[in-house]
């Protein structure tokens, strides 16, 4: 069994205003906690990754192919593998998110060691 707390987990930032933490990673799903700042963004990409999330606090919207989408506090989504997204907090306070990878990002993990 592996356990770890959230302030133990270690930082890293994917642009300015991002702070990721893995929180535990097994062989087949990550658990990532994110903090947006306000005027953060996450430009579009994909990822091979499947990536499932809930907000906990805040606004964030997702920009996809489609369209935007608004999510907020208690909403969870979901992109498939190489679906095309990015992100920006909405409003004055900061956004936190909890998402799930499968399989894990070796590329987030690589920030970490």
């Amino acid at each position: 069994m592996i356990v770890c707390k959230r302030e133990e987990a270690k930082r890293f930032s994917i642009a300015p205003g991002i702070t990721n933490r893995i929180l535990i990673s097994g062989d087949r799903v990550m658990f990532l906690h994110i903090v947006m700042e306000p005027g953060s963004v996450v430009p579009l990409h994909s990822h091979p990754h499947e990536q499932m999330g809930i907000c906990l606090r805040g606004k964030v919207e997702f920009q996809t192919e489609d369209k935007p989408v608004v999510v907020e506090r208690d909403t969870v989504y979901v992109f498939k593998g190489n679906e095309k997204h990015g992100a920006k907090p909405v409003g004055k306070e900061a956004a936190i998110l909890l998402e799930a990878f499968s399989p894990p990002r070796e590329d987030y993990l690589a920030k970490v060691k």
